[in-house]
């Protein structure tokens, strides 16, 4: 929304071109004349719906695992690499980046939905 802003400022106050304001800002042209009609309480939505991944069905399992090794001492807890292994184990086909997003973002709190999209 602060880019929004920025962008009627540069338009309406220092009557700046579309063209000259996408360069500036590095937004394309189109991006820049629909920001400029687009009505001003309006914020642009980004957000995708989520949807079921090949980390989905094992979600569950992980945060069991990670609320388990939360109560134990740091120097025993599992490593991403370790949970990795376990789920690898028990069928899990995906990578081990997806586990590694899934566990840095249940440690920061912001896991909360069982499927939880990745960027």
């Amino acid at each position: 929304m602060d880019l929004i802003g920025r962008i009627r400022r540069l338009h309406v106050r220092d009557k700046l071109s579309e063209r000259e304001i996408a360069r500036m800002t590095g937004l394309s042209r189109n991006t820049v004349s629909k920001w400029l009609r687009a009505p001003v309480a309006e914020a642009p939505k980004y957000r995708r719906e989520a949807r079921p991944n090949k980390l989905s069905a094992f979600e569950t399992a992980l945060k069991q695992a990670l609320t388990a090794d939360a109560r134990r001492p740091k120097h025993e807890r599992r490593t991403a690499r370790a949970l990795h292994a376990e789920i690898k184990a028990a069928g899990y086909s995906g990578g081990y980046s997806a586990v590694t997003d899934f566990v840095r973002a249940w440690r920061q709190g912001e896991v909360t939905c069982p499927l939880s999209p990745r960027h």
